[in-house]
């Protein structure tokens, strides 16, 4: 009988070991998959917490088991249609990304061997946002599901962002988090009944406020840029999604068929300016990659951008912005790059995903993309993994990005307009893209191709990310997407027009110019960089006590 009522209470304890992990889970995974559920972030990671605790006073071992399968389903459930673009690469980046995000939470627990009190969970928020900041500027780089991401469709609560930026948001979780769940241990281990009276009103009197200041201070300083799409200084656009199916592109139509269809789309638009010099500047955007015919200085090779120039020539101060795959040449010897792909003795050529702007005078300025896809468009460490992939027969992308960012410019005479554009991923990463910012720029351009993942939550999630940039930086943006979702977003971050998925569309608005520098562009992650600084300051500690011993 004792034997029976032993493993009626281990499988007990099992259920809700494994109940607080899938909650955890499904709770930091909807509001990248719901609007509007941002925060439930705020109490997201409170079962993770309570399964770790509860574990550990059963003495539980393998516990590592919980919190790693709690992290893969949350990746699986956020991300699983990366592997709609690639099988291989989206489970790489749900194991992959899982794993690093265990290894924090191990280091975690490993520090409560040394630390006592509140200190392991303060290295754990710390550890955990430093390790998100690094993950911005890794070789090997995943970072959509950094927490402060949890906000994109929650817009309304995080106007601050124009002062943290989006680890500011994570910070902010993990506070919210721990202190809930301290409040919670206190309460289930007796320890609230030594607070005196004071303590127990200021305790969750303190959580409460940590929840709503942040909200009402969004409310105050999102008041300001209530209007902001209303200026006299702007910059009309015109956004062409043409809706090819990426994966038959070649296939089911030649380049040429593909340039008609785009071409066919903005004579619709630009007919009331054909041959008005006195117009103005119009950015005409297109999507990325759209043509893969493009060779670097030397831009009269290319067939699309031929046709391209001769129809601008009929519309007066048109600027096109469009994506391309584009190719440098290189006469060698031998390889003058690891990245570099032979095409017969003494001739090689190095690939890029580009943004070019060219107008009616054929004047052309071309951005190449720095922030790149690991394994689809960039091989990372070229000098170990290149030459593994040349013998798998250079299944991996090798494009190259430019050492710095650089704007485009919107021109008509005299008038010149600086504007960024990020290309797709570039998007992701929000203190590289206040590169734009500091470069000049008055309003941004984002340029994707979104159809690789299908119609799934991929999309949407990627759309939603525009909308932190435009809060950080406080720069309207025009977004073009192959397939969709194209918008207009305002300096708020609000989504104030935008297109239907997987259809033709057009969106023909106007976007402000504004010169303003928001605290963080200026300053850039101070939030990072700080929990970095406090971060190596506790594991140097941690590794003394344990060479100590003590």
């Amino acid at each position: 009988m004792p034997e029976v009522h032993l493993s009626l209470t281990m499988k007990k304890e099992n259920i809700l070991l494994w109940g607080l992990t899938v909650l955890s889970a499904v709770m930091m995974s909807i509001p990248f998959l719901v609007p509007h559920t941002g925060l439930l972030a705020l109490f997201g990671l409170v079962p993770l917490l309570c399964m770790e605790r509860i574990a550990t006073m059963l003495e539980k071992k393998l516990i590592w088991i919980y919190h790693y399968s709690c992290f893969v389903l949350w990746n699986a459930i956020t991300t699983f249609w990366v592997c709609n673009a690639t099988v291989g690469g989206g489970l790489f980046a749900i194991f992959a990304n899982a794993l690093q995000m265990s290894l924090v939470f191990g280091l975690f627990r490993l520090s409560k061997r040394k630390f006592k009190g509140a200190l392991p969970y303060i290295f754990l928020m710390v550890t955990w946002i430093a390790w998100e900041r690094f993950y911005f500027d890794a070789e090997i780089s995943w970072p959509w599901l950094v927490l402060g991401n949890s906000f994109a469709r929650t817009t309304w609560a995080i106007q601050w962002y124009e002062v943290t930026g989006t680890l500011g948001g994570s910070l902010w979780i993990w506070a919210c988090n721990l202190l809930l769940f301290g409040l919670m241990t206190s309460l289930s281990d007796g320890r609230w009944q030594t607070f005196n009276a004071k303590a127990r009103a200021a305790y969750p009197a303190g959580y409460i406020l940590l929840v709503l200041l942040p909200i009402a201070a969004s409310a105050v300083i999102g008041r300001q840029y209530d209007d902001a799409m209303d200026s006299d200084d702007s910059l009309p656009v015109a956004i062409i999604q043409p809706n090819i199916d990426p994966y038959n592109k070649f296939q089911a139509l030649t380049q040429a068929q593909q340039n008609g269809i785009l071409l066919s789309q903005a004579e619709k638009v630009l007919a009331y300016r054909r041959n008005d010099s006195t117009a103005g500047p119009l950015l005409l955007l297109a999507p990325e990659t759209f043509t893969n015919d493009i060779t670097c200085g030397d831009y009269a090779r290319s067939r699309t951008w031929n046709g391209f120039t001769t129809f601008l020539k009929d519309y007066p101060g048109v600027n096109l912005l469009f994506g391309a795959s584009s190719y440098e040449y290189i006469y060698s010897k031998e390889a003058p790059s690891y990245t570099a792909r032979k095409i017969q003795d003494g001739l090689w050529y190095e690939s890029h995903n580009s943004a070019l702007v060219t107008d009616g005078t054929q004047r052309t300025e071309i951005f190449h993309k720095s922030k790149l896809v690991v394994a689809v468009e960039h091989t990372p460490y070229p000098r170990i993994f290149c030459p593994i992939d040349d013998l798998l027969g250079g299944v991996m992308g090798r494009c190259v990005g430019q050492d710095g960012i650089s704007l485009l410019h919107i021109q008509d005479g005299t008038t010149v307009i600086p504007v960024g554009c990020a290309v797709c991923y570039e998007s992701v990463y929000g203190e590289y893209y206040t590169g734009y910012i500091r470069k000049g720029a008055r309003a941004m351009t984002i340029i994707t191709n979104d159809a690789w993942w299908g119609n799934t939550p991929g999309y949407r999630q990627h759309l939603s990310y525009a909308s932190l940039r435009a809060i950080e930086t406080r720069r309207a943006i025009a977004r073009c997407a192959n397939t969709g979702i194209s918008a207009i977003i305002c300096p708020s971050g609000k989504i104030t027009e935008r297109t239907p998925w997987w259809e033709p569309a057009v969106i023909e608005s106007q976007i402000p110019l504004r010169d303003d520098i928001t605290f963080y562009v200026s300053h850039g992650d101070i939030t990072g960089r700080v929990c970095t600084f406090i971060f190596i300051l506790l594991l140097l500690a941690l590794l003394v006590r344990f060479l100590k011993g003590a």
